[in-house]
């Protein structure tokens, strides 16, 4: 009963304006709300195990399905952020394929909020490649992790305002976003990530909302929180019931809260269960996202 009270009110909340597309149009068809990307790490193991390459991907993805945003991760091609051969290589299979690389997710290249002036510029200036890579893949953002060293809550936040600010003024010259993923410690409550976002204060400094990486934290509000600053939103799904629902997730919860917000970008498929396939669980995934679409778009009418 709680959850249907929920579904009923915040579709009545869900404005003409929250549900018009990316020009303010009202939206005609269920495309207009959202896209669909795919998170490659919902692949983690067959790229891991040699069943594929990083630049096997794009082909695969469309084929097996139907997904045409690509959203990488760079440990998958970690030794090629600066190879403008293979990243040339790269960019033309996705073109030739007519899809769209939308981000990268960068790990293992140190702390944006490292207590030290010295290691959080040697994190920044690691950090530049990706971004120079997102730009020449045509990527709109390069996604980050940023939970912050210190001896509290406080001189954490204020090294990751100064490690983020210090990223995203170079990312702007290159017309790339910087976009923290609540991904574990601190960056999983929703009130200090969204703190950190707003005292840096640069437009192209946002968040990535995922689903299910509030770890403890209620992840309905840590959504609500976060999503002011999203330019990308992550999926995230491990288990489903009978009628194809997440377990742990209400998707129609998060998606309507992510509307009401009046985000209409991309939303990343990212499985990460263990019960399905790789395969099986990517597909399980899009199609919840696709009924939940053609649902909000359907009760808004």
């Amino acid at each position: 009963m709680q959850r249907r009270h929920f579904i009923h009110s915040s579709f009545a909340a869900l404005t003409a304006t929250a549900l018009a597309d990316h020009h303010g149009k009202p939206a005609n068809k269920a495309e207009d709300l959202f896209n669909i990307s795919l998170a490659q790490w919902s692949n983690h193991r067959a790229l891991k195990g040699g069943k594929m390459t990083n630049l096997d991907w794009p082909e695969y993805t469309k084929k097996t399905y139907g997904i045409l945003g690509l959203e990488y991760v760079n440990q998958f091609f970690k030794d090629k952020a600066k190879d403008m051969k293979y990243l040339g290589e790269l960019k033309k299979r996705v073109s030739d394929l007519g899809m769209s690389n939308i981000l990268i997710m960068v790990d293992g290249e140190g702390h944006l909020g490292a207590e030290s002036d010295k290691k959080r510029q040697k994190t920044i200036d690691k950090h530049k490649k990706w971004v120079e890579a997102a730009k020449f893949l045509g990527c709109h953002s390069i996604r980050v992790n940023s939970h912050g060293e210190g001896k509290d809550d406080d001189e954490k936040a204020a090294n990751c305002v100064k490690g983020l600010g210090g990223l995203s003024t170079f990312a702007k010259d290159h017309q790339i976003n910087v976009i923290v993923e609540n991904h574990g410690g601190l960056s999983s409550n929703g009130a200090w990530m969204a703190k950190v976002l707003a005292d840096v204060g640069l437009d192209n400094c946002g968040s990535l909302p995922d689903f299910g990486n509030f770890h403890g934290y209620d992840r309905y509000k840590g959504m609500e929180e976060l999503m002011p600053f999203a330019k990308g939103v992550s999926a995230k799904s491990h288990d489903f019931d009978d009628n194809g629902e997440e377990t742990k997730t209400d998707f129609t919860k998060m998606l309507t809260i992510m509307l009401k917000h009046k985000y209409h970008g991309y939303v990343g498929v990212e499985y990460e269960g263990k019960t399905l396939s790789e395969d099986d669980g990517i597909k399980a995934t899009k199609a919840l996202l696709e009924k939940c679409r053609t649902a909000l778009l359907a009760k808004a009418k």
